[in-house]
């Protein structure tokens, strides 16, 4: 394997994930951007971004806060303001930054009514900064940004422009200790897959089964599970993308996405079970699931485009939508890596018409769906690639060559029950020779009773 899976702690006696290298190299990725283009500097909001570009991290509750900002100016260092005593943290800890990293409050999410002034002290922040390095007068990439604040930044007499899309071309190409720490968030789910494939059963609720991959997840170190898709039974068909209290019944479908991070770095994987036994509309329907995602899989290589790899995928019509926007995410790729989407999106809904090189470097999930002819259950598989120079390589590793079934065999004292099976079993020989009899004694029944 190209990709190694390290041990999650510091040893003296193996190099592992060099954290150094992975803030150096995040950090010249952006700034050898940021010096090729119009911009005079990029200020960031998400905490994304602010990751990447200072190494910095206070906990998921921030994630969608807007409350920590960092500006990165042509030929510098970037500075950060972040909430209250995280900035000292900063300074104590992270000597990447030292006084660079200051307090500064916004006005979370306009918690901070427009009279107290914090957007226009973070805009005070951002001019003065960018006036001591003569780039008042040059735009100022923003990727997102309260309106309160740009407006602000506006009246400093600063010209606020699009930054989010230099930002998304910085992080597509990941560094070898970004792909490595995929690689290791994806050994994580393989794990929680593994615990939870042992566990179900009938009457395990699917928030039970979003419990057990959490607690999984955390005692290996993850730093966020975002969310635990599950779905089963009638719920799987249409994909609702989001799991409830329903409890598994046998011969339900039930398929789950993990989305989780560890370093930051995310994982998007999908896989389907079926509890107990599998209807032969189910097998069917996950072979050709299946196909779909082997096919893509085998285009991914460098030199190929996003469009060749959509083009493989069935058009929406082909399973019971009307167009592809209505059909979205169902087939699709996506890049993954401090975020769960990232570049290249593939879509037959916008590759086709806009296809994008497939490059060594790029790290993304692919992911299939398809309904069975029942009207109710449906396959749902996704693997994550990491595209090498001369090919690729599949880093979730939880068998999904094949349908697998959980909770299996039933044993009868004819044996054990077949794993595919119809959850209403067809009548036996006896049973149709039994009904027969019925109906011909009552013929013979009535036909007496006609004659008396």
């Amino acid at each position: 394997m190209a990709l190694k899976t390290f041990g999650t702690m510091a040893v003296d006696w193996e190099q592992r994930v060099d954290f150094d290298r992975l803030r150096r190299e995040r950090l010249a990725r952006i700034k050898g951007l940021l010096a090729k283009s119009s911009l005079g500097a990029l200020l960031c909001f998400d905490m994304n971004n602010v990751r990447y570009i200072t190494a910095t991290h206070i906990g998921t509750w921030a994630q969608d806060k807007a409350s920590r900002f960092t500006l990165l100016p042509q030929s510098d260092e970037p500075i950060l303001w972040d909430f209250g005593s995280a900035a000292r943290h900063h300074q104590q800890n992270c000597p990447w930054l030292g006084e660079r990293s200051r307090a500064g409050i916004p006005s979370m999410r306009g918690s901070m009514t427009p009279e107290m002034g914090r957007e226009a002290d973070v805009a005070r922040k951002i001019r003065i900064e960018l006036e001591a390095r003569g780039l008042l007068k040059e735009p100022l990439g923003v990727d997102i940004v309260e309106p309160p604040v740009m407006f602000a930044l506006q009246r400093e007499g600063i010209t606020v422009v699009d930054g989010q899309e230099l930002m998304s071309i910085a992080r597509e190409i990941k560094t070898v200790d970004e792909m490595t720490l995929l690689n290791m968030s994806a050994m994580m789910v393989d794990a929680a897959y593994y615990d939870l494939y042992k566990a179900m059963k009938p009457g395990m609720r699917e928030n039970e089964a979003v419990g057990l991959v959490a607690g999984r997840l955390y005692d290996l170190g993850s730093e966020y599970v975002e969310a635990v898709n599950a779905i089963s039974g009638e719920r799987c068909s249409p994909h609702p993308h989001v799991f409830s209290d329903r409890a598994l019944r046998p011969g339900d479908p039930v398929y789950y996405d993990v989305l989780h991070s560890y370093m930051g770095y995310r994982t998007c994987y999908y896989r389907t079970f079926c509890v107990g036994s599998a209807s032969r509309a189910m097998v069917d329907a996950y072979k050709r699931c299946r196909d779909y995602l082997d096919a893509s899989i085998e285009l991914i290589r460098p030199g190929r485009t996003t469009a060749e790899v959509a083009s493989v995928w069935p058009r929406a019509q082909e399973f019971g939508f009307p167009n592809e926007e209505s059909a979205f995410a169902l087939q699709m790729g996506h890049g993954i890596g401090l975020a769960i989407w990232e570049r290249p999106m593939i879509s037959r809904l916008v590759s086709l018409e806009h296809p994008h090189e497939i490059k060594p470097g790029m790290v993304f999930a692919l992911e299939t769906f398809w309904p069975s002819t029942d009207g109710w259950s449906a396959a749902r598989i996704e693997e994550e690639i990491v595209v090498t120079p001369t090919g690729h390589e599949v880093i979730t590793r939880f068998p999904a060559e094949e349908l697998l079934v959980a909770g299996a065999p039933f044993v009868t004292v004819g044996g054990t029950l077949p794993i595919v099976r119809e959850t209403e079993a067809p009548p036996n020989p006896q049973v149709v020779e039994m009904i027969a009899a019925a109906a011909r004694a009552e013929a013979a029944h009535e036909k007496v009773g006609a004659g008396s």
